[in-house]
């Protein structure tokens, strides 16, 4: 069953997102008002090292007043190359700058309501180059067992859903 967006009208906007208000056609013909976030691309990258830690940053989000890890992420700039977003994310908020950068998975958090998609990408290496430059994103930069993801995740540590992908995926793809 598909569901038909006819028209969108925006209702808001900024420079990271708009909101539309959009006239959507159900399968049986009648319409919904539907309200619809259009964000930008978001990349993301971490690294693992030779001693299988990744490198996570711990913060508070205060939107839902919690606590957890994540991956250095941000929105993609226009015209940018999405890896190349990644790699600067990460150097910017852990002060690490990743190897070559390998796809890890891409993601649509919240399809729902929003068409926001997340590119996360992994480095096996990278070299640290001073105190990172957004050191206001996090509490701390740590480099964390790799074996220990899926406890974490089950513990609710990695909240955001992204994230807990990712490390999943990362954790099976380095550990099988």
């Amino acid at each position: 069953m598909r569901w038909k967006n006819l028209r969108e009208q925006t209702v808001y906007e900024n420079r990271w997102f708009r909101v539309n208000l959009a006239d959507v056609e159900l399968p049986d013909g009648r319409h919904l008002d539907h309200f619809v976030i259009r964000l930008r691309p978001v990349a993301a990258a971490t690294a693992v090292n030779d001693a299988n830690e990744v490198l996570l940053l711990w913060r508070h989000r205060f939107i839902t007043d919690t606590w957890g890890w994540e991956l250095a992420a941000g929105v993609v700039e226009d015209g940018e190359d999405i890896a190349v977003a990644a790699a600067r994310e990460m150097e910017e908020e852990t002060g690490w700058r990743p190897g070559a950068l390998r796809r890890l998975l891409t993601v649509e958090p919240s399809n729902g309501l929003t068409d926001a998609r997340h590119h996360i990408y992994w480095a096996d290496e990278a070299v640290y180059v001073g105190h990172p430059e957004d050191d206001f994103e996090s509490d701390r930069r740590e480099w964390v067992p790799l074996k220990l993801v899926p406890d974490m995740v089950a513990r609710g540590d990695v909240p955001a859903a992204n994230m807990a992908a990712a490390l999943l995926l990362l954790h099976h793809i380095r550990l099988g």
